[in-house]
């Protein structure tokens, strides 16, 4: 029990070995009472230290109570990117860790202080009121706040560059780099633009957009090489619209020739960018123009004499729109290569040139997320002095995306995939499938619909545009849950709801495989890619285990311990062709060769001096002067010579 001095003591009941429940249930009672003053202590300590921490963040410079530098943020950029529900910085829109007494503003570090009060310090702070919601594509619930009156961000020093870089992943070679940018509308974007931005979920540069953006503005060609998923498209159409809007905004004439081209191989991927560029562009002197196979000529020719800005489209359809028609390409100033390293390959490198050859000096922008040296190279020869820009890790597979590599067999493979699509825990639709083959495709999206009840389209070439668009459009609005293609949505496609990805045949090359794993993330969100591996990929293994290492992913043991993996043969292998040539070592003799399978019979000596006494003999009637490496002596002589020998 507890006297009235606030103190326990302990009563001559309370020592009592027998069970006493009012005993027990005081000692209940000042259980509880001795928690709640507890908890109530801990309460009070926690709103000190709020009370202590906030006081720091309102103090002024100057006025005696200065910031602590080793807890609060000094640059903007030193802070994270804000979460879906936490607060926005009132400056920048990064996480608004702390709040400004003087405005109860949220805001990110000093700098944002600084600018904030800066602006108020002029006039009445004006009632901000918060804009609408802005529905984002990928389901989003943040929305952002558009300050009319943005204040300009001071330029950073080479030092506060140097380490923004860094801390991005952003590396860059070439002479007279411009710096990165913070915020769209610090890049002298025309408004319209940055309001569609905004519109379409671009609260932020990604870093590749922040250092692209500028160096494009500044009339650089550039080489781009950045993670799948991380903004390339968005990263050469703002500068592009930019462009056009201020040409057009000078020379207001009608039925002008267009003003900038952009190559894609695939259909589906030139389909997604012009729609992106028709989103951004809204609202200014911009049009496009969809320039691929499938679609009718006359209406591509029609749309182009009728007065465009921007071309997108496959190599060889432009060509044979520019064979056929006359198209005025004189003033195309902007040149962009989507996914360069491939419309560098033998199949459309011919042709991209060809166009090439036809415009007259423009900038030229390339853009992958797998370029090696020899693309490095090849794109010497369309732009000189270009700026390499390399953002995350380029030629290796999204980090946001977890790799699981199964050993199956060819033959169980359909069986395999069908126990994956039953599974509640493994089967996150909606899910792309990649095969090899165009009837591949057609024959699995069958087998699994009849297999597991899903509703299932196959996308290949032999299809037509429009039945290519419908399934397109299908699997993107949720109608379908999964689609089985080749490899025409393997390369760019912003498959916005996709979170696996399955690789149901290895693709030819390990640059592609980067580009379909791709697929299962965008924009740095968490996806799975599922892939099936047996000794038919035995040319990938090496390539394919490093990457693996490389993302910390699980190896197969079949994998790991493969000779195509290893590089030591485990008998089997296919031997090398040696000249035969004979080897005297201590009176022996042996005929070595990897063509002929020979038992040499080991010549004994009675005694130095003697003749051999035993023939040489070949195991299962080999024929040794049929074999090539031996031709020029007969096995007979072989023989005789050997007898006729002493060996001393």
């Amino acid at each position: 029990m507890r006297n009235d001095g606030g103190s326990w003591i302990k009563s001559d009941s309370d020592a009592l070995p027998r069970f006493n429940f009012k005993v027990s249930q005081r000692k209940f009672f000042s259980f509880l009472l001795c928690s709640f003053v507890d908890l109530s202590s801990n309460i009070n300590r926690m709103e000190q230290e709020e009370n202590h921490s906030a006081d720091h963040l309102s103090a002024q410079p100057g006025n005696g109570n200065e910031l602590e530098e080793s807890s609060v943020k000094e640059r903007c950029f030193e802070q994270r990117e804000a979460l879906v529900g936490e607060p926005r910085c009132v400056i920048c829109g990064r996480y608004g860790e702390y709040i400004c007494d003087q405005t109860d503003d949220d805001i990110c570090s000093v700098e944002c202080k600084t600018i904030l009060l800066s602006k108020l310090s002029a006039e009445t702070r004006p009632v901000v009121k918060a804009a609408k919601r802005v529905n984002l594509p990928v389901g989003d619930e943040s929305f952002c706040i558009r300050d009319e009156n943005f204040p300009k961000i001071p330029s950073m020093h080479d030092g506060q560059i140097a380490s923004l870089r860094s801390k991005l992943d952003i590396c860059v070679k070439g002479e007279d780099v411009p710096d990165p940018i913070m915020c769209f509308s610090s890049s002298g974007l025309p408004e319209k633009l940055v309001l569609n931005l905004e519109a379409a979920g671009y609260v932020m540069p990604t870093p590749v957009q922040m250092q692209v953006i500028p160096s494009s503005i500044c009339n650089r060609s550039l080489l781009v090489s950045a993670d799948t998923g991380s903004g390339k498209t968005a990263s050469f159409l703002v500068p592009i619209i930019a462009h056009c809007s201020h040409v057009r905004s000078e020379r207001c004439t009608d039925k002008q020739g267009p003003l900038a081209i952009v190559l894609a191989p695939t259909r589906e991927l030139c389909l997604q960018v012009e729609e992106q560029a028709k989103v951004l562009g809204k609202g200014l002197p911009f049009k496009t123009a969809l320039v691929v196979g499938g679609d009718p000529l006359a209406q591509q020719i029609y749309r182009i004499e009728n007065g465009i800005e921007l071309i997108v489209g496959t190599p060889g359809r432009l060509i044979d729109l520019l064979m056929k028609h006359n198209v005025d390409l004189n003033k195309v100033d902007v040149f962009v290569l989507d996914e360069v390293d491939c419309l560098l390959e033998r199949g459309f490198r011919d042709q991209v040139m060809q166009i090439f050859q036809a415009l007259s000096h423009p900038q030229v922008m390339m853009f992958s997320a797998t370029v090696n040296s020899e693309v490095e190279k090849m794109s010497n020869s369309l732009a000189k002095n270009a700026i390499h820009i390399s953002c995350g890790n380029p030629s290796r597979p999204n980090k946001s995306v977890k790799q699981v590599v199964i050993w199956v067999e060819s033959k169980q493979k359909k069986q395999k995939i069908f126990e994956i699509m039953t599974s509640k825990q493994h089967f996150k639709p909606p899910a792309v499938v990649f095969v090899s083959s165009r009837i591949g495709a057609d024959l699995l999206s069958e087998a699994i619909t009849v297999a597991t009840g899903l509703k299932v389209v196959s996308i290949h070439g032999d299809k037509t545009m429009n039945e290519r668009r419908e399934s397109l459009r299908r699997f993107l609005t949720g109608e379908v849950s999964v689609v089985v293609c080749t490899g025409v949505l393997g390369r760019g496609m912003d498959l916005l709801k996709v979170r696996q990805v399955i690789l149901f045949d290895m693709p030819n090359s390990i640059d592609e495989y980067v580009h379909q794993v791709g697929r299962a993330s965008r924009m740095g969100v968490e996806g799975m890619a599922i892939v099936f591996v047996n000794e038919e990929d035995r040319n990938l293994f090496r390539e394919l285990v490093q990457i693996l290492k490389t993302a910390g992913a699980p190896i197969p043991r079949e994998l790991a311990n493969s000779k195509y993996t290893t590089g030591i043969p485990l008998g089997g292998g296919k031997k090398r062709k040696l000249k035969s040539r004979l080897r005297f070592e201590s009176g022996k003799v042996a005929l070595a060769t990897d063509l002929v399978k020979l038992t040499l019979v080991v010549l004994s000596l009675n005694s130095p001096g003697l003749p051999w006494q035993e023939r040489i003999e070949a195991k299962d009637g080999v024929n040794v002067g049929d074999q090539k490496s031996i031709t020029a002596i007969r096995l007979d002589k072989f023989i005789a010579s050997f007898r006729n020998m002493e060996v001393h």
